[in-house]
């Protein structure tokens, strides 16, 4: 599997969690539309930020610790919010208790 493809599934996961688990479904559907995909981003970013300092560390093979394997991290971290993004779109949104 691809460093690319591994980031895609890590987002859509983060999307599913953030609109299936309760209580952090509640939390974060009461969160304005750009707040939450601020959220999302910074989370995909700290994620692939992880994955470059596991990789510079010696601890993980998933980057070059390079100028290229930074390029690869931009790729993959855009890759992860194309997907974290389309996932979140089509997953069901929790209703606005009345009353």
């Amino acid at each position: 599997m691809t460093a690319e493809q591994l980031a895609a599934i890590a987002a859509v996961v983060l999307s599913l969690l953030m609109s299936y688990v309760p209580g952090l479904s509640t939390k974060f559907g009461n969160l304005d539309a750009t707040t939450k995909r601020l959220v999302m981003a910074f989370l995909l970013l700290v994620i692939t930020a992880g994955a470059v300092g596991l990789s510079c560390a010696g601890l993980d093979q998933s980057f070059v610790c390079s100028q290229a394997g930074v390029w690869q991290a931009v790729q993959v971290f855009i890759t992860a919010l194309a997907a974290n993004q389309t996932t979140y779109m089509i997953t069901p949104k929790a209703k606005a208790k009345s009353g």
